[in-house]
């Protein structure tokens, strides 16, 4: 019996210590298809990464040892059912040493992880920026993100571009976050930890990446009734990739005289008065650029792909995709719509 009680405590403690330090070994190098910690591809990401490992060690260490104390002392000090066992087992008062190990190593350790965290955290912070950094300003709003690229004249929404960093050509982003209402946070677990985004209080955060794809984020502070779909994503380019897609950035929107009457219901409807399409009379500040809006993978701050169908749907009800967006539907007709939709899908 003493044999049967041993194994299942030791095959329920590895079974937890298991899943504990599974996220650590689970994941591959590169861009994973859900946010993760355990993956880094930037230089803030994978100093936090270290220190997580270093934390998890030691908590884990405490795990082991409590509970294999635990385990033994319930194992061999258990109730056999037998009466000579109920007497009061022998009374100890006071042991100087004991109260002094369980008093001391935990202000060690406590003291170890601060100033390990401390030091991590003022190495990220105070990272010298190279004059050469592509600097992004990102605007939280409810519930979507604007990027804006000073240097460059871009502005756009919801999906972020970088470029490249690498040993021989170092090019880190440097993002100044604000927020635009109420606050936010920026996180993009595989490339930097989270950063908040606070009315009238600017931070500054910075990726590096390592390797080119796409990398998954969200805002990590509840914003709103939407708070859960306003999501980001982080194409990570090659410098060739990156001039490409700036070159088509910086470029008006398309005119074309066959989509003029979508062009028509977008300026005399209220669309304009929330949206900028450069080259036309939309300059509205409340809503995502659009002049490149088919450049885009997603819409509605990545709930869902920019197809056709979806586009048509969110112009028509924007709640039925994301309920208590501040975007109103717009009462259209059928014909509308229609028209209007074959004009944004020549933003490319």
């Amino acid at each position: 019996m003493d044999r049967e009680w041993l194994r299942t405590i030791l095959r329920t403690g590895t079974a937890i210590l298991f899943f504990l330090l599974l996220p650590a070994f689970a994941f591959a190098d590169g861009p994973q298809p859900v946010p993760s910690i355990f993956a880094p591809a930037s230089t803030p990401a994978s100093d936090i990464y270290s220190l997580s490992l270093f934390v998890l060690a030691i908590t884990g260490g405490i795990f082991v040892v409590v509970g294999g104390l635990l385990a033994y002392v319930i194992v061999r000090y258990r109730d056999k059912g037998d009466e000579s066992d109920k007497r009061e087992p022998a009374q100890i008062y006071g042991s100087t040493q004991i109260e002094l190990a369980w008093t001391v190593i935990p202000i060690l350790i406590v003291v170890v992880l601060f100033l390990t965290t401390a030091r991590m955290i003022f190495a990220i912070q105070d990272a010298p920026k190279p004059p050469d950094a592509l600097d992004v300003t990102v605007v939280g709003h409810q519930f979507w993100w604007e990027f804006r690229y000073p240097k460059l004249g871009i502005v756009t929404a919801n999906e972020l571009h970088v470029p490249l960093s690498t040993n021989k050509d170092p090019l880190p982003t440097y993002l100044k976050l604000y927020s635009a209402d109420v606050d936010h946070s920026f996180w993009v677990p595989q490339l930097a930890g989270k950063t908040d985004l606070i009315p009238n209080h600017p931070n500054i955060t910075w990726i590096e990446p390592k390797s080119t794809g796409l990398y998954l984020g969200q805002c990590a502070q509840f914003c709103g009734v939407e708070h859960a779909e306003m999501l980001l994503r982080v194409y990570v380019d090659t410098p060739e990739q990156f001039a490409a897609w700036v070159k088509n950035q910086q470029q008006p929107a398309v005119e074309d005289p066959q989509v003029a009457a979508g062009r028509r219901v977008f300026e005399t409807e209220s669309c304009m008065n929330c949206h900028t399409i450069r080259g036309t009379a939309a300059t509205g500040r409340f809503g995502p650029d659009l002049t490149h809006l088919m450049s885009r993978s997603t819409i509605a701050s990545g709930a869902v792909p920019n197809s056709e169908a979806n586009l048509r749907q969110w112009i028509k009800d924007p709640d039925s995709f994301k309920p208590g967006c501040l975007m109103p539907a717009m009462q259209l007709t059928n014909q509308q719509l229609d028209e209007v939709t074959a004009y944004l899908e020549t933003l490319k």
